[in-house]
């Protein structure tokens, strides 16, 4: 692979924040994902949507270089996965963090700082700088000695979204960040990631297609093949292809009051 491939760029243009070419992954000889081409430029907002088993949090985990391709590359901001580590921020959709284990506000935050400068040892005045523009960013800072298992599960997912940002990140990956939260609190969290997104990549996993084609522009549609679209193009033939009979956009954006007025 000449050096041209693996920046993603040609005449020097910035390379993509996420380059694939030719990927597969299989478990257990079972294609999970099967020859993945995908460019997202830097700046972008994207979702990648997709039925369960189909291969969504398996693309993240190789974009985060916790999988490797049988076959294919994979270039993050230029470099490999495990080169670009530290410059990938994550939210998981399960955190491996028990909520009643008797850790405040700030110490969760500070969790983010340990792959970026150290692996053991106290943390730097500049971690805890960095920590507290995290929490102020995302609008828990009042709530920084606060025990981490008092808080709802809105404030709870913006404390672990500044866990993620508080290595200051180029690119930001999240896996169903909106699962069990109610619609008002999702639409807070996706205004938090629409300024979020004025300096990072975010790229988010949702199921959620009605909040994805309100405040997202494109999609990766994943389903053991990727393919990319437009919101605009999310409809009911899309829809069908890619997560079979059954499946409807529902409008968060207007009531059945609003529906039978119109």
């Amino acid at each position: 692979m000449s050096q041209q491939q693996a920046s993603g760029g040609t005449d020097g243009a910035m390379a993509p924040a996420i380059l694939m070419r030719g990927v597969t992954f299989a478990y257990n000889g079972a294609n999970v994902l099967d020859g993945v081409d995908l460019a997202i430029p830097e700046q972008e907002f994207v979702s990648v949507v997709g039925p369960n088993g189909g291969g969504k949090t398996t693309l993240l985990k190789l974009i985060l270089g916790l999988l490797q391709p049988g076959e294919g590359y994979i270039r993050v901001l230029g470099r490999s996965p495990r080169e670009a580590r530290n410059e990938i921020g994550y939210v998981p959709q399960h955190a491996a963090l028990d909520a009643q284990f008797p850790v405040n506000v700030m110490d969760v935050a500070l969790m983010g700082r340990l792959n970026k400068t150290r692996q053991f040892g106290p943390y730097s005045r500049g971690d805890k700088q960095a920590a507290c523009r995290a929490l102020d960013e995302v609008g828990m800072c009042d709530y920084s000695d606060r025990p981490f298992a008092a808080l709802s599960g809105g404030q709870r997912q913006r404390v672990l979204i500044a866990r993620a940002i508080a290595p200051e990140p180029r690119l930001l990956l999240m896996d169903e960040p909106a699962a069990n939260l109610d619609v008002s609190v999702e639409e807070n969290l996706f205004e938090l990631l629409r300024h979020l997104n004025r300096r990072m990549t975010i790229v988010l996993v949702s199921h959620d297609i009605g909040f994805v084609s309100k405040h997202i522009g494109r999609v990766v549609c994943v389903n053991r093949r990727v393919m990319t679209h437009p919101t605009s193009e999310l409809n009911g033939t899309l829809i069908k292809k890619l997560y079979g009979e059954g499946m409807r956009i529902i409008r968060h954006d207007q009531s059945i009051e609003e529906r039978y007025e119109s």
